[in-house]
């Protein structure tokens, strides 16, 4: 087998952050179709969220160069 573990683990770990997000927009989808006055209340945590759950991703990639 050759090739670099690494870059099987990250996929492994994109798969995470990948739901998360999925998840993130989805609730507020949801929100904002019962309640779409509050839509411009709820975008800003939308982008915090997503934010934070994208440097989750960063992190595994970054896990994956350094311990390679």
């Amino acid at each position: 087998m050759t090739g670099s573990l690494s870059a099987v683990g990250y996929g492994l770990a994109a798969i995470g952050p990948g739901i998360g997000v999925g998840i993130i927009f989805a609730a507020y989808i949801q929100a904002t179709a019962r309640q779409p006055e509050s839509a411009r209340l709820t975008q800003q945590w939308v982008w915090i969220g997503f934010a934070v759950v994208e440097a989750l991703a960063l992190l595994g990639i970054a896990f994956g160069f350094v311990f390679k």
